[in-house]
């Protein structure tokens, strides 16, 4: 399960002990439209991970029981679950402050609006609190219209990794900010995949006519890396200690099992592995790639220059 995937379970079970709790007779209707839940075996799953969880010394009287009866969820022997988590002053602020940030961008729904506005009266009623983001760059309004229409657009594109400037189609799925940029994220006819493109490289842009039927379900908008044809691969094993490698980059894993973990690592550009390879130093092996082993070996070089 995806680090991602296992704090959103964990937030959901946090606040679904205390709802249950306090409202005793739940039936597992109730509970799953109320959670988001989709079926009974995944709520007896979430139930079955705190069953006999508790604070020490662990005894009969201090674990958790939680189960489903028939068609009532059970939630006993919590009593530290009564009332729902309360953020400390300075989280609360920070939560505000982002919440802000989104309605200041102008994507934020109503339903955010609204609770901006209840969480600001309560939190701070006598007191300024404004969270400002800078103007969007001038093509962000025409591609988020083209997103909308579903229309191809034409760019002209440098790119970062590689330097060079192409023009290309791209079908456009949406637009959004990351970390002070902003990116578009679509179908990119030239590349035949799924591309993200920095705003601020798109040298030139234009609409066509053309429209297009974009896939079912989009990725959601995050900054990630997409392989392409073009890009330099190697075959690294790792050992347990660098397992986490498979949680921040671009891997398909080869082999995982009996003691060892084999990876096929895609990049533009072979000195993003050789720095990975330099960093993870005895947790890491380069099995294949003779790109990236001249990439390492000159990295390596000079560094050790630097302290000679």
């Amino acid at each position: 399960m995806s680090r991602r995937r296992t704090a959103s379970r964990l937030a959901r079970i946090l606040a679904m002990l205390p709802w249950v709790i306090a409202n005793p007779g739940s039936t597992v209707g109730d509970v799953s439209r109320r959670f988001g839940y989709t079926s009974e075996k995944d709520l007896a799953s979430d139930l079955d991970m705190v069953f006999v969880c508790g604070l020490p010394g662990y005894g009969p009287g201090d674990l958790m029981v939680a189960y489903i009866d028939d068609d009532q969820v059970v939630v006993d022997t919590a009593d530290y679950f009564e009332g729902a988590p309360r953020l400390t002053p300075a989280e609360t602020l920070s939560t505000l402050a982002s919440a802000l940030a989104v309605v200041a961008s102008g994507q934020a729904t109503p339903a955010l609006e609204s609770a901006v506005d209840k969480l600001a009266g309560t939190l701070a009623p006598e007191t300024a609190l404004e969270v400002d983001l800078a103007g969007e760059p001038e093509l962000v309004g025409s591609l988020r219209h083209a997103a909308a229409d579903k229309r191809v657009v034409n760019l002209t594109y440098t790119s970062l990794a590689k330097g060079g400037t192409t023009v290309r189609d791209v079908e456009p799925w949406s637009v959004f900010a990351s970390l002070g940029n902003w990116y578009l994220v679509g179908y990119c006819r030239l590349a035949q995949a799924e591309r993200i493109f920095r705003v601020d490289r798109i040298r030139e842009l234009s609409l066509t006519d053309e429209t297009f039927v974009p896939p079912a379900a989009t990725p959601e908008p995050a900054v990630r890396y997409t392989p392409s044809d073009d890009d330099v691969r190697c075959v690294i094993e790792l050992s347990e200690e660098a397992r986490w490698v498979l949680d921040y980059y671009p891997v398909d894993v080869v082999e995982d099992g009996d003691g060892r973990l084999v990876i096929e690592f895609s990049a533009a550009d072979p000195s993003v592995a050789a720095r990975l390879l330099l960093r993870l130093g005895a947790r890491a092996r380069l099995v294949d790639g003779d790109e990236v082993r001249h990439a390492l070996s000159d990295l390596g070089q000079r560094v050790l220059a630097r302290y000679t």
